[in-house]
C-alpha cells in the first residue's frame, strides 16, 4: 500500500519536472519573438525602395502577378539577377498574391521569418549544448544586433531570411541525424540543404559549417574521412 501510494507523487512529481524545463525554453522563444516584433514594427509603415525592391516585385510580372502557372515556371527556370533562386521568387509571388502590391504585407513577412529564425537559432543552440540561459542570449543577439537590419527591413533581401530559415532547419536535422544516424534523416538533412541551395546559393558552405559542428560540440567519433565523404 504504500508503495502504491508513492506512484501518483512520483508521476505528478515527473509532470512538475517536464513542465518546468519546457517553461523557461517557451519563455525565452515568446521573448524573442516579441523582441523583433517590438524592433521591427515600424518597418510594416515602409515602402518600397528603388533598389532592386523595383527589378524583383513592382517591375517584374512574373512576380507581381501573383502565383501562376506560368509564373511557377519561370521562378522555376529563370537566372534573372545573377542566381537561380526559386524559393525566394516563389515567396515574393505568394506575398503578391496575398497582400499584393502593399509593402507592409511584404515587410511583414520578413520580420516573420527573422522572428522564426531567432528561435530556430534558440532551440538549435540549446540541443548542442543544453545551456539554455546562455542560448537564449546569443539568440538575442541575433535576433536585434544592428547587422540583422537590412535583412529584415529591405524587402529584396527575402533571399537572406529565407535562406537563414531553412539552414537553419538543415542544421535541426543534422543534429538529429549526428545523434542517431539513418538513412532517413540523412535525406531529411539533404532535402533541407537543397532548399537552402534554392532560396540563396550561399548556402552552399552550410557542409563545412555541419563539419565544424561535428567537431564541437558534437563531438563524433567517426574518422575525418568519413565525416568528409558523408557531407
Amino acid at each position: 500500500m504504500p508503495g502504491k501510494r508513492r506512484k501518483p507523487l512520483e508521476r505528478s512529481g515527473v509532470k512538475a519536472d517536464v513542465k518546468a524545463s519546457l517553461t523557461l525554453p517557451l519563455g525565452i522563444s515568446l521573448a524573442l519573438v516579441a523582441a523583433v516584433l517590438v524592433v521591427y514594427w515600424q518597418g510594416l509603415g515602409y515602402r518600397f525602395i528603388n533598389f532592386d525592391d523595383d527589378a524583383y516585385i513592382l517591375n517584374n510580372p512574373p512576380v507581381r502577378n501573383g502565383l501562376t502557372f506560368s509564373g511557377i515556371a519561370w521562378a522555376l527556370t529563370s537566372v534573372r539577377h545573377f542566381y537561380w533562386q526559386p524559393l525566394t521568387w516563389l515567396s515574393h509571388m505568394l506575398d503578391c498574391q496575398i497582400y499584393g502590391l502593399d509593402p507592409g504585407g511584404h515587410h511583414f513577412t520578413n520580420v516573420l521569418f527573422h522572428a522564426a529564425n531567432a528561435v530556430l537559432l534558440f532551440v538549435l543552440l540549446c540541443r548542442l549544448t543544453g545551456q539554455i540561459h546562455r542560448s537564449g542570449f546569443v539568440a538575442a543577439l541575433f535576433a536585434l544586433h544592428p547587422l540583422r537590419v537590412e535583412s529584415v527591413a529591405w524587402i529584396a533581401e527575402r533571399k537572406d531570411v529565407l535562406s537563414g530559415f531553412l539552414s537553419f532547419i538543415c542544421l535541426l536535422l543534422y543534429v538529429g541525424y549526428a545523434r542517431q544516424p539513418s538513412r532517413k534523416k540523412y535525406l531529411a538533412v539533404v532535402a533541407a540543404f537543397c532548399a537552402g541551395l534554392m532560396a540563396k546559393p550561399t548556402v552552399v558552405t552550410l557542409p563545412v559549417v555541419l563539419l565544424l559542428l561535428d567537431y564541437w560540440p558534437l563531438k563524433r567519433e567517426e574518422s575525418a574521412g568519413t565525416l568528409v565523404k558523408e557531407k
